[in-house]
């Protein structure tokens, strides 16, 4: 038995904890009990690692010098009008991944994404990038996101209209690095 437990813990990627091996060995057909499989796991020393919980850094200041153009008015009467975007994290390969979505609220469909190691400026510019260059490279249009902790979004302007051709990565990173407001 204790080569079983050794067997599907090393399985799991030293991940299992009692409970998940009981179920896995009784769905193998196996009776044995949790506190069994704990007696086990503790003289073979194996002990459970789960990921660990997943922090921002917190934000040190609030842009009250940022206006709030949209307001909360989600109802657009066109495409391309307005975007808003944010930054989420994802577990997967044993790390924390970091995905930054730019969303058309006219058709409530996700129009640029990027997904990288660090939730930093490029990411975002990433995104804006490929939403940009998808929708045919439009103008006139606003860019809202929330004043959250992380990142790009966060180190850059909140609320983003773009008013003139952005042909250049080099206007999005002056945007995306500044701590002020800016049209481009």
């Amino acid at each position: 038995m204790r080569s079983r437990v050794n067997e599907l813990f090393t399985q799991s990627r030293s991940a299992a904890g009692s409970r998940s091996i009981v179920s896995m060995m009784q769905e193998d057909g196996e009776q044995i009990g949790r506190f069994k499989v704990r007696g086990l796991m503790r003289e073979l020393e194996l002990v459970s690692k789960q990921p660990g919980s997943h922090a921002y850094k917190q934000a040190t200041v609030e842009r009250p010098d940022i206006p709030n153009i949209l307001n909360r008015e989600f109802d657009v009467p066109a495409p391309n009008q307005v975007w808003c975007g944010d930054i989420t994290y994802i577990w997967a390969q044993g790390k924390w991944h970091y995905l930054a979505v730019v969303m058309d609220l006219y058709a409530r469909r996700v129009v640029g994404w990027a997904l990288s190691n660090k939730p930093d400026a490029d990411l975002v510019i990433k995104a804006l990038d490929m939403a940009y260059e998808q929708r045919g490279r439009p103008q006139g249009l606003l860019f809202h996101s929330d004043q959250g902790s992380q990142g790009g979004f966060n180190r850059s302007s909140q609320h983003w209209i773009v008013v003139q051709t952005l042909d250049t990565h080099s206007v999005l990173r002056q945007v995306f690095s500044s701590r002020v407001f800016f049209e481009v």
